[in-house]
C-alpha cells in the first residue's frame, strides 16, 4: 500500500519541544505512566494492518484517569504534538498506528466497570474495559451487552467505539453505535466534556455521541462510556451449516432468508477458508465446495425450531447440497470456533492484507464471484469469509513474498475495494479506514464529503493533533 510516512500529513514539531513535552509530562503524571524506551515503545506503535506505514512515537503515556487525560492533551495541544489514542491495538486499520514524534496515548490502564444499573438497563464503563468482561459483569445481573466483534475476548469497550466494531451477531442485534448512550470524552485542548445522555430517548441538540462512534480517535479522547444493555439474550435454539457449490446458490438462499426472518447469526466462509481451517485443525469441514453457510436462531422453544426449519427449506430450495443441524451443543460451538478461527487458519499459510467490504446482502453473491475471479486474475490465495445476514465480507489475500506477487496483491485489494463500491457497498463494514482505507474514501465518498468531515475534524480539533495522519487529510 502507498503509504509511505514521509507523505503523510505531520505536525512541525522540534527536538527541544520533545524535551520539554517530556518534562512537562513528568511533573504531571505517574513516571510509571511515561514510557519512551524505544524497545517498549515500538510494542505500541501498530496495530495489526498489514501494508500501512507505522512511525516512530516520541513517547507512550499509559493514563489512569480522566485527569491524566486531560492534563497530557493540554500539554500536547499547547506545544502542537500529535497524539494517536490507542485501545488494546486489535485493529486491522493502522486506525492506531504511531506517526513519528507523536505520543501514543493507551487507555489501557482505565479498566473500572463503573455501574451496571439493573433498573434502567445501563452500564458505565472506563475505556480500557474489555469486552468480554463487561459481557460478564452484565450476565450477574441477568443483562446482555450485544456487541460482538471476533476479538471480544480481547479488544476494548474504548476501541470497539471508536471504530464502531460490528461482529458475528450484528444482524440482529447490531452494532456498537446502537447501544452507546453517552460519553465522557476530552478534546483536542484538554477539555472534559459529558456528551449524549442516560435515558432511552433523547433529541436535545446534535447526536455528538453518534459522531464521536467510529470517529477513529480523530475528534476526541474516549475516558467513559454510558452504554444501553438488554435482557440477557436466550440461547441458541440451534445451529444449521448449509453447503453450497454455487455462489449464486449461496446468495439466493441469504438473500431468502434475509427476507423472511432474522436469525441470531449468519456467517459465510468460502472453499479456500475452510480448507484453511481444515489444516490448522481438522473437524472434517467441507472444503471442496463453493462455500458454507451457518446460521443460528435464538428464538425460544417451538419458535426457534421453526425458524431454523425455514432456514433449512430456504436452503434446499436454493440448491444446497447438504444441510444438517448440530446435534448438540459441543457440535454447535465447534462451527462457530471454525468461524472465529478464520483469520487465524489463513494467516498460518503467510502473511495476510485483510480487507473489510460491505456490500448490500442482495449482492453479496456478485461480491464472492468477484473476489475469486480476482484470485484467478492475479494468482493469488485469497479467503473470504464474514458476515453474510449483513453483507459484510473479509476477503484475505495471502501475501506472496516476491515483489511482482506483493504489487499484484496491492492491485487486487484496490479492485476488490472498487467492486464493493461499483456494487452499492462501502469501503469499511466495521474494521475501519484507518491508514489502509483513507485512500478510497474520495471514491466513495467524493469530494465534498470529504471537505465536510474534514471541517467537522477541524471544529473538535484546530490544531489537528488527535491522529491527525488517520481518516481525512488536513
Amino acid at each position: 500500500m502507498n503509504n509511505d510516512p514521509s507523505t503523510q500529513t505531520t505536525n512541525e514539531v522540534t527536538h527541544s519541544n520533545h524535551s520539554d513535552v517530556l518534562a512537562e509530562l513528568a511533573q504531571l503524571l505517574d513516571p510509571a505512566s511515561i514510557i519512551t524506551d524505544p524497545d517498549i515503545t515500538s510494542s505500541y506503535s501498530s496495530d495489526h494492518a498489514t501494508g500501512v506505514a507505522v512511525g516512530k512515537p516520541l513517547a507512550v503515556l499509559l493514563p489512569k484517569s480522566t485527569e491524566d487525560v486531560s492534563r497530557s492533551l493540554a500539554i500536547a495541544h499547547r506545544y502542537n504534538i500529535p497524539v494517536v489514542p490507542r485501545g488494546a491495538g486489535s485493529g486491522l486499520a493502522g486506525g492506531a498506528n504511531a506517526i513519528d514524534g507523536s505520543l501514543v496515548m493507551s487507555l489501557a490502564r482505565m479498566t473500572k466497570i463503573l455501574e451496571i444499573d439493573p433498573i434502567n438497563f445501563i452500564a458505565t464503563v472506563e475505556p480500557g474495559v474489555i469486552n468480554k468482561d463487561l459481557k460478564a459483569e452484565a450476565e450477574r445481573f441477568g443483562l446482555s451487552y450485544p456487541p460482538d466483534p471476533a476479538s471480544f475476548s480481547f479488544s476494548t469497550v474504548g476501541g470497539n467505539i471508536a471504530t464502531n466494531a460490528g461482529g458475528l451477531c450484528c444482524v440482529k442485534y447490531g452494532v456498537t453505535r446502537d447501544y452507546v448512550l453517552g460519553l465522557e470524552v476530552v478534546m483536542a485542548d484538554g477539555t472534559v466534556m459529558n456528551l449524549g445522555r442516560r435515558t432511552k430517548k433523547g433529541v436535545a441538540g446534535l447526536d455528538l455521541t453518534g459522531l464521536i462512534v467510529g470517529s477513529e480517535g480523530t475528534l476526541a479522547v474516549i475516558t467513559k462510556a454510558t452504554l444501553r444493555l438488554v435482557r440477557q439474550l436466550p440461547k441458541p435454539a440451534g445451529t444449521l451449516v448449509a453447503v453450497f457449490n454455487s455462489l449464486t446458490s449461496l446468495g439466493e438462499a441469504i438473500t431468502e432468508i434475509s427476507k423472511s426472518c432474522t436469525p441470531s447469526l449468519l456467517e459465510v466462509m468460502d472453499d479456500t477458508t475452510l480448507a484453511a481451517v481444515e489444516k490448522m485443525t481438522p473437524m472434517g469441514l467441507h472444503s471442496s465446495i463453493a462455500a458454507m453457510l451457518i446460521a443460528q436462531s435464538d428464538l425460544d422453544g417451538e419458535a426457534g425450531v421453526a425458524e431454523l426449519d425455514l432456514i433449512k427449506s430456504i436452503a434446499e430450495r436454493s440448491q444446497a447440497t447438504e444441510v444438517y443441524l448440530a446435534t448438540d451443543t459441543y457440535e454447535a460451538d465447534a462451527l462457530l470456533q471454525a468461524r472465529r478461527l478464520a483469520l487465524r487458519a489463513l494467516e498460518r499459510l503467510g502473511k495476510v492484507l485483510l480487507d473489510d467490504v460491505c456490500v448490500p446482502t442482495s449482492r453479496i453473491a456478485e461480491m464472492m464471484a468477484e473476489i475469486s475471479a480476482v484470485a484467478e486474475r492475479y494468482s493469488l490465495t485469497i479467503g473470504t469469509f464474514g458476515h453474510g445476514g449483513d453483507g459484510n465480507l473479509h476477503p484475505t489475500i495471502v501475501m506472496p513474498t516476491d515483489d511482482a506477487g506483493k504489487a499484484a496483491a496491492e492491485h487486487a485489494f484496490s479492485e476488490m475495494v472498487g467492486r464493493a463500491i461499483a456494487l452499492g457497498g462501502t469501503i469499511s463494514g466495521e474494521h475501519g479506514v484507518g491508514l489502509l482505507k483513507k485512500r478510497y474514501q474520495d471514491i466513495e465518498l467524493g469530494d465534498h464529503q470529504v471537505k465536510l468531515i474534514a471541517e467537522v475534524k477541524r471544529a473538535f480539533d484546530p490544531n489537528w493533533i488527535l491522529n491527525p495522519t488517520k481518516l481525512v487529510d488536513q
